[in-house]
């Protein structure tokens, strides 16, 4: 344990130095949500050891023509918001775990992001594309698909009815997502996440 000396009668103990920080979050978008521009809105949600840090939700600065466009530049978005925390972070001298999970539940963008041998069809996405399968490509993410009905960023992106919403924070409250590398692979076995292999 460290220790700090906060005045002459008193310490503060701090969490020991050998346990390492998760980052987890969660993406999603809905597309063309903006009635009048059909531009499509992102749902963001990071966390740090299940706490929430970061929450986002922001209107495309493009008109995407696909659901795959939009889910893609959400990603990218994603990915850079990750790698600035884990920046920020490992400036604090936080202990990180290797890599942080990106959760999504747009099954082909996190196909086409985590196999090496998959093409990108679509030229225009090409730099989100590659800013998302460079940062996976690195190990700094890993890429994840979860259920629709189980993805929190969905909160972020569109009205849900009062069931759905509570349904879908219940969900996030109750179940433990901070996910060290080493336990992923029980996470995948559970089946609470699918995992993309190469």
């Amino acid at each position: 344990m460290k220790e700090v000396i906060i005045g002459a009668s008193s310490t503060l103990k701090l969490a020991p130095l050998d346990t390492s920080s998760t980052v987890t979050c969660y993406v999603d978008a809905d597309h063309a949500r903006d009635k009048v521009t059909c531009r499509s809105v992102t749902g963001i949600l990071l966390c740090v050891n299940n706490t929430p840090v970061i929450w986002y939700t922001k209107r495309q600065k493009t008109v995407e023509t696909s659901t795959y466009g939009s889910e893609l530049v959400a990603a990218r978005i994603a990915t850079e918001m990750v790698m600035e925390v884990r920046y920020k972070l490992r400036m604090l001298g936080v202990p990180l775990e290797e890599t942080s999970l990106l959760i999504g539940d747009n099954m082909s963008v996190i196909l086409n992001t985590t196999l090496p041998s998959s093409m990108l069809k679509k030229k225009h996405n090409a730099i989100a594309y590659h800013r998302v399968r460079e940062a996976i490509a690195a190990k700094i993410i890993n890429f994840a698909h979860i259920d629709s009905k189980l993805n929190v960023a969905d909160i972020l992106t569109k009205p849900l009815t009062s069931e759905l919403f509570h349904s879908c924070l219940k969900n996030y409250m109750f179940r433990k997502l901070t996910i060290k590398p080493r336990e992923v692979e029980t996470i995948f076995q559970a089946g609470l996440l699918r995992k993309c292999r190469y």
